[in-house]
């Protein structure tokens, strides 16, 4: 098996191999395959499943026809030669029934991460995700960021990138454009940052 190309990028299909065997060997990790690139990250702590556990509630209160699926792998990117796993992501509540563990983003309304305290951090969440995002079409990337204490919401996917970000501060207010269409009042998340 060759694991990487004259151009140092893994293939998909040698990423597919190895994720259940990485799984098996190391549950602290979870796998990506970004840009051709194996990425990990660590596996949340308390705070970042609190931050999940208190937007999954708001998004069911919001749009309950909707539910957002925590850590589902989403083939991403043109192509869907990638493989991003995001903190959770929208979509309707059977969006990825009997697809396994790499589903198809196509409902997906919008993708979540939230920061790690990781060194990877800049490059995987603030570079790297919404380009993969965008190129595959998720109307909406929010990026809640606990090293800068911000939310970004990106928006309007143009295939290549995302036309529109918004960045504010924790405490403030902000807007998930359509197709999202949900409201965050940010306060509490100033409680879950170190």
């Amino acid at each position: 098996m060759t694991v990487t190309t004259d151009r140092n990028h893994l293939e998909t299909s040698v990423f597919d191999e190895l994720t259940p065997i990485v799984a098996r060997t190391d549950e602290r990790v979870r796998m990506e395959l970004i840009d051709g690139k194996l990425r990990s990250k660590a596996v949340p702590d308390g705070d970042h499943g609190r931050i999940i556990q208190w937007l999954l509630r708001i998004c069911m209160q919001s749009r309950p026809e909707l539910f957002l699926h925590p850590d589902q792998g989403l083939k991403a990117q043109a192509y869907r030669q990638g493989r991003a796993r995001p903190d959770a992501s929208l979509a309707p509540a059977d969006a990825f029934v009997g697809q396994g563990e790499w589903g198809d983003p196509r409902p997906v309304l919008m993708a979540v991460e939230v920061t790690f305290y990781d060194s990877d951090t800049d490059a995987r969440d603030r570079v790297e995700k919404p380009r993969a995002y965008a190129e595959t079409g998720i109307p909406v990337y929010l990026l809640i960021d606990r090293d800068s204490c911000e939310v970004t919401v990106y928006s309007e996917p143009d295939g290549v990138r995302y036309e529109s970000a918004r960045t504010v501060p924790f405490g403030k207010t902000v807007a998930l454009p359509d197709p999202v269409g949900i409201t965050l009042e940010t306060e509490r998340l100033k409680d879950w940052v170190r």
